[in-house]
């Protein structure tokens, strides 16, 4: 529950497929694992990769968790130390976009701290150079959603729907 570890960043749940179990992938068990892009905005859709199963050079040597950090749901059948829904998401700018591999992390659960050990210099720098991913659907439901989703820690509802009540089903729908 606490814990302070260098990040290896997956900046994609594509990413972290094709990286996970690369044999020079430089992850030990004091490392954190970083997964962004899979936030309501950023997948689209907020899905349940949060869980990143580890990397199989860490399972063969018996590690049988590390701290990972996203901006993703997980199942609830999923377990391990995972910091999921970090909001604002990466793919708005969100702190967690601004992490980079080798950054060191602190977490500390009873505190309710998550620290990302860098200068706040080289956070603006950051900050600065980040652009946000270009949006991969220009018309219908999809841009729509992407358009108007609103942050985890809003409820990731949409943004025209807030404050309404709904409305009753005018009939039976089977």
């Amino acid at each position: 529950m606490k814990h302070k570890g260098r990040a290896v960043v997956f900046e994609s749940i594509e990413h972290f497929k094709e990286r996970v179990d690369a044999p020079d992938l430089e992850v030990d068990e004091t490392s954190v694992m970083v997964l962004k892009g899979a936030g309501p905005r950023g997948y689209p859709g907020f899905p349940e990769v949060g869980n990143m199963p580890l990397p199989a050079k860490l399972l063969k040597r018996g590690i049988t968790d590390v701290v990972r950090i996203s901006d993703a749901r997980m199942s609830g059948t999923a377990y391990g130390t995972v910091v999921l829904h970090t909001s604002p998401e990466a793919a708005v700018g969100g702190p967690l976009a601004l992490v980079k591999d080798g950054d060191m992390i602190e977490l500390d659960v009873e505190k309710r701290r998550l620290h990302l050990d860098v200068s706040d210099a080289e956070l603006a720098q950051r900050r600065q150079a980040w652009k946000p991913t270009p949006a991969s659907y220009d018309r219908g439901y999809a841009r729509l959603y992407v358009e108007h989703v609103m942050q985890a820690h809003q409820g990731a509802d949409l943004d025209f729907l807030v404050g309404k009540s709904g409305a009753a089903v005018a009939r039976e729908s089977h």
